[in-house]
């Protein structure tokens, strides 16, 4: 057993770890005297009794770890004054009673274990001013009630297990906002009601189970959007309707969905299909189905094979990077850890600085590579930056975007670990001498920048403004595949609006006229910074090297479209280069996007949908006319053409076939097997 003697352990220390050790008795009181305590792990022994109340004097206490024991008793409100910890598990006990309702006060949570106990009570509405919380595990319990709407305010929330217990009523819509969840079980309550589309809003989910209740209602078929959807257990509940067959019900087990009250669909669910409007289908229509999707198909294929010669050429991201990637983004990771991984944020890992903090590289022991991007707590603007990044950032997912593995927060530090681009900014590129990007690279940088655009203001389900579109907020990976980043003045729009008013200025030279006059912000500002940008990348000439009346805009607009070579980079084209014709035409086309995406009145300017269009289709007539596949620009076109003839020709003749010879063909056969029946 603990003997009291550990009271006179040194006030000084601040682990105490004794697990897995057959320690039996209780808790004694003294452990309250290691003040300075940061760690107490006394998981799997044979302890019993009470948490000792004693222990609410461990102020410093970040983790309390009493798992796999014998202890009994009620959870005090005593733990809610560790206003440091982390980590609180509980489980596998026979702990009784209910959660502290001041609990929610601890908002420095960011684990909560409490599984296998006799809890009965509600879930505390307080549970969700715990804004950093990662996972909760209240199952195999006999909690009650209702689950409080406030459990949608986890927000980063990435594991929630409430399985094994009594909850009744509806599943609270507020659960939809839950982006960042990755594993949700409900199974084995006593659940009500329908399953809420806004969980269709949940992009992040991989295992949802809420077999076992008494839900009723249809499947939404809006869950078909959830792409990482991996488990989708429905069973034993009094669902009717049709089961979704899209997106990730396409590999789901037929046993998510046994047990339910008229489920009807796809023989592979092993339910009877759903009945249909009318019996019969026109059989014309079927043959026009047919021959269009071998049209299509006729039409795909040659741009399928550019698609896939283009992914070979980028290549693939490492496997092994890829993995220990996704292993960082289960945990948080902790403030030593990154000092640890940074050299103690060492002059020598420092890769960039910004308005309101620097920016390191560093290393996690799993040998993933980080970016550190420690804020400057001194500056007041410092603390919103680092709101709305986390803000914006918490619910998008973009091959485009700088991925937020995690954020680490504290009262004196705050900073957010980045996926790590190895080959720096667009800036770089752009104007260090010992690099160089060809025009497809600036090309292909910009249709990624272009299709994180569009991404931000139409693919989410609240318009993001930048606000900050630059050459060094644009960072290359490995493949010189372009990722946006910086999200620190960004602006999120509210349901209904188009624009807001902002106090805060982005880079000179890349601000729209109405965002510099008045303050007022809308997509269409982005829209104008890009088309800034594109200039800039394909005439080397940044924005701030103008003066007076002439700007970079009408510099560009004056020697279009007669004298490209004259703005354009120089490194890009020389006189005895035999495409030089070629490549100016499509820096001249690129220079008519860039510009009317500048265009003085936000109506005027392109939307971020027909930007990327335009440009992929610069891109496929440049490489067309590098020979990519060994056929000329004009044999491409002739080839197309006769393509699409050719669909014509087979699309017409199934309609005069079906009008003529298959109808009456159809009506004999039917005569002939009544006749024989």
């Amino acid at each position: 057993m603990l003997p009291v003697s550990v009271g006179n352990f040194s006030k000084s220390l601040e682990k105490f770890y004794a697990s897995d050790c057959n320690i039996k008795g209780k808790i004694p009181n003294e452990v309250g005297n290691l003040s300075s305590l940061l760690d107490l792990k006394l998981s799997d022994n044979n302890l019993i009794g009470s948490i000792p109340t004693s222990i609410h004097n461990l102020r410093n206490l970040q983790g309390m770890f009493f798992p796999y024991n014998k202890l009994t008793g009620f959870i005090g409100d005593h733990i809610c004054k560790l206003q440091h910890l982390g980590v609180i598990d509980l489980g596998q006990n026979q702990l009784s009673g209910s959660l502290p309702n001041c609990l929610g006060n601890v908002t420095s949570l960011r684990k909560i274990y409490m599984d296998s106990n006799k809890l009965s009570s509600n879930i505390p509405t307080s549970l969700g001013n715990l804004k950093d919380l990662i996972q909760l595990d209240l199952s195999s319990n006999n909690m009650v009630g209702s689950l409080p709407p406030e459990i949608g305010n986890l927000k980063v929330a990435t594991q929630m297990d409430l399985s094994m217990n009594q909850f009744s009523n509806r599943i609270p819509t507020e659960i939809g906002g839950l982006q960042n969840l990755v594993h949700l079980s409900l199974r084995h309550n006593k659940l009500q009601g329908s399953i809420p589309d806004s969980m269709s809003n949940m992009v992040g989910l991989e295992y949802l189970d809420i077999s076992h209740n008494n839900i009723s209602g249809t499947i939404p078929m809006s869950l078909e959007k959830l792409q990482y959807l991996e488990c989708f257990n429905v069973s034993f509940n009094k669902l009717h309707g049709e089961i979704p067959s899209g997106g990730p019900f396409k590999s789901l087990s037929s046993q998510f969905f046994i047990n339910n009250e008229a489920l009807c669909g796809l023989s592979r669910f092993n339910v009877p299909p759903c009945p249909t409007s009318s019996t019969h289908r026109s059989n014309r229509k079927k043959l026009l189905v047919l021959f269009l999707l071998l049209g299509i198909a006729l039409v795909f294929v040659p741009i399928a094979f550019l698609f896939l010669w283009i992914r070979y050429r980028r290549g693939k991201r490492s496997p092994q990077q890829a993995d220990s990637l996704f292993m960082a983004t289960t945990e948080r990771i902790a403030y030593y850890e990154l000092l640890q991984a940074t050299d103690s944020l060492s002059d020598s890992n420092l890769i960039g600085s910004g308005s309101f903090g620097s920016v390191y590289k560093g290393v996690l022991r799993s040998g993933t590579a980080i970016a550190v991007k420690v804020f400057n707590l001194q500056l007041e603007a410092a603390f919103k930056s680092f709101d709305t990044e986390c803000e914006v950032l918490r619910s998008l997912r973009h091959r485009n975007l700088v991925k937020v593995i995690t954020s680490c927060s504290n009262l004196d530090f705050k900073a957010l670990v980045l996926e790590y681009m190895p080959n720096g900014s667009l800036d770089k590129y752009l104007y260090s001498h010992n690099y160089f990007l060809d025009i497809r690279q600036r090309l292909s940088i910009m249709i990624d920048v272009a299709c994180a655009l569009e991404y931000l203001h139409h693919g989410c389900s609240s318009p993001v403004i930048h606000c900050d579109l630059k050459p060094s907020n644009v960072l290359l990976d490995e493949d010189m595949v372009a990722h946006l980043s910086d999200f620190g003045i960004s602006k999120l729009l509210g349901e209904g609006e188009n624009d807001l008013y902002t106090k805060t200025l982005a880079t000179f030279g890349y601000i729209a006229p109405e965002y510099g006059l008045d303050g007022l912000v809308s997509v269409k500002c982005d829209v104008y910074s890009y088309g800034i940008m594109l200039l800039e990348t394909f005439t080397r000439r940044k924005p701030s090297d103008f003066e007076g009346d002439l700007n970079l805009k009408r510099w560009v607009s004056y020697s279009l479209p007669e004298a490209v070579t004259d703005i354009v980079d120089a490194n890009l084209v020389t006189p005895t280069d035999n495409c030089l014709q070629k490549e100016l035409d499509v820096v001249a086309s690129i220079m008519k996007v860039a510009l009317d995406c500048c265009a003085e009145s936000p109506a005027k300017r392109t939307d971020m949908k027909d930007v990327v269009g335009m440009l992929q289709k610069i891109k496929i007539q440049l490489l067309a006319r590098e020979h990519v596949l060994g056929i000329s620009c004009s044999k491409l076109i002739t080839f197309f053409c006769f393509v699409l003839a050719l669909d014509l020709c087979m699309i017409l003749f199934s309609e005069m076939l079906v009008s003529f010879n298959v109808c009456h063909c159809f009506l004999l056969i039917l005569v002939l097997q009544n006749g024989r029946t």
